[in-house]
């Protein structure tokens, strides 16, 4: 089989789901043009590889990449993401941008998989050698209830996610689609129009006061959580000050935001809390990961931004049970099925997530696939940017007969 050959790359600013500016890459080969488009987080952590403005980023792929990748295999995945890296330079990808390089290696990842001419899940799953990773669906959370960075609203709380445990994918999302319908009925019923406004990630951020309430209209939207459990992205990062929490208001110790989730886990069906403690706070992490363990499964996002030796960190100091994968975190495909390798040696559960800025992009949901991802965080079942990921997700399930 002849190899296939890259013959250009094209990049342009585009909107992302906050109406900010963000990168699309246009790449072609002889097999058709593939694009990539990059999101934008909110809540970002603070050893994430650095979004340059986006003209910048356009202008970098334009006169920099773009003339040196032009002529490569696509299906040379790892060597071409080697390659932008070292042309980039830096230890956080500062000089040419995370967004450029990445929304370069989506678009290679994509052309690779057509060169080979099969689906994209299938294409990554051959990065994960000996087996690391089956294929197979996520479990989606549902991210209903916004607060935090994600909402102009009193909740200290980031994202209250719906998990729905029904057998197949498709049962899933009409679970979680009910639950929504439900929500915003109660709501609206509550607060008028201010109950159903939306924030970052399509879910309602209302006027409520208490994260304790939050839930409360999550038990009445869900019957009582009738095959629904929750995951929690509590973002502590955004809460930390000089040694102390922010909750309701007030300023507490680290034993008293402990005691908080505990008492939550005791009162909800909770999967999963991720970020619980600061970044900063390593000894958080470890206190609440020993006090949970085999209850509910504490996932690093800010502490480990899908950054492989912060992973291995984590592990070693018994921090986690998961991680959430981000591939803008880290800025390329291949940095990022590196560090899902390590996370499933070690036993961990991966949660492949969105950001707060998304786009039409589909990937993630063939990258939750390939990599045989636990769960899939993709927002409210609601907004197109979200959707998408979400309808992808059944076109696989029904290519996989599931």
């Amino acid at each position: 089989m002849k190899n296939s050959k890259i013959k250009s790359i094209k990049a342009r600013e585009i909107l992302d789901s906050r109406s900010k500016p963000t990168v699309e890459v246009r790449l072609e080969t002889e097999k058709g043009i593939f694009k990539a488009s990059v999101p934008s987080g909110a809540s970002t952590g603070r050893k994430e590889a650095v979004e340059i403005k986006a003209e910048k980023a356009v202008d970098n792929i334009r006169m920099i990449i773009s003339p040196k990748i032009k002529g490569k295999d696509p299906t040379k995945q790892r060597e071409i993401d080697e390659f932008m890296i070292k042309l980039d330079g830096t230890k956080n990808k500062s000089k040419l941008g995370a967004n450029a390089i990445l929304g370069v290696s989506l678009a290679v990842c994509r052309a690779g998989a057509a060169a080979q001419g099969i689906p994209l899940y299938l294409y990554i799953n051959q990065f994960c050698e000996n087996g690391s990773c089956n294929i197979g669906l996520p479990r989606p959370c549902f991210n209903i209830i916004n607060g935090g960075a994600h909402a102009d609203n009193d909740l200290e709380i980031q994202e209250f996610m719906i998990i729905p445990q029904k057998d197949s994918f498709r049962e899933n999302f009409q679970r979680g689609k009910e639950v929504y319908k439900n929500l915003k009925a109660i709501l609206k019923k509550e607060f008028g129009e201010k109950g159903i406004i939306i924030g970052d990630e399509g879910g309602f951020s209302p006027p409520i006061k208490k994260d304790a309430d939050a839930f409360e209209f999550l038990r009445a939207a869900s019957d009582n959580f009738k095959n629904i459990k929750l995951g929690l992205d509590c973002a502590a990062t955004q809460l930390y000050r000089e040694g102390k929490y922010k909750l309701d208001e007030k300023k507490i110790s680290r034993e008293e935001f402990l005691d908080f989730y505990l008492d939550l886990a005791k009162k909800y069906p909770i999967i999963f809390f991720e970020d619980p403690f600061s970044e900063e706070d390593w000894e958080g992490w470890k206190i609440i990961k020993s006090k949970t363990e085999t209850k509910v499964l504490i996932i690093g996002d800010d502490l480990t931004v899908t950054n492989k030796e912060l992973v291995i960190r984590a592990i070693s100091e018994k921090s986690i049970d998961g991680i959430i994968v981000k591939p803008n975190q880290i800025g390329t495909v291949t940095e990022a099925i590196e560090t899902i390798k390590v996370a499933r040696k070690a036993g961990l559960k991966i949660i492949v997530s969105h950001r707060s800025g998304e786009t039409l992009d589909d990937f993630i949901a063939d990258l939750a696939v390939g990599i045989g991802a636990d769960f899939i965080k993709s927002g409210a079942p609601a907004p197109k940017e979200r959707i998408a990921k979400y309808n992808r997700l059944l076109k696989i399930e029904e290519e996989l007969g599931e």
